[in-house]
């Protein structure tokens, strides 16, 4: 989940207010973005809505790249 974490830095987001406005505890989100906890996919769903992603933006291994408005 090497996304996860620049997602949410490149909307101003700490883990805290992650975790307020998408359901999930932030010491979870902590553990995700560390690596030490595999998500449940309830989990990612909650963060693909919250933060506006597909699935494979959010868990892909691949660069984040702006979207064209």
């Amino acid at each position: 989940m090497t996304n996860l974490k620049s997602l949410r830095e490149s909307r101003g987001l700490s883990l805290r207010l992650l975790g307020e406005r998408s359901g999930v505890h932030y010491v979870t989100l902590a553990k995700i973005e560390a690596g030490t906890l595999d998500p449940r996919l309830s989990t990612l769903r909650k963060l693909t809505k919250t933060l506006k992603v597909t699935m494979s933006e959010l868990v892909g291994d691949q660069p984040i790249t702006k979207r064209r408005s």
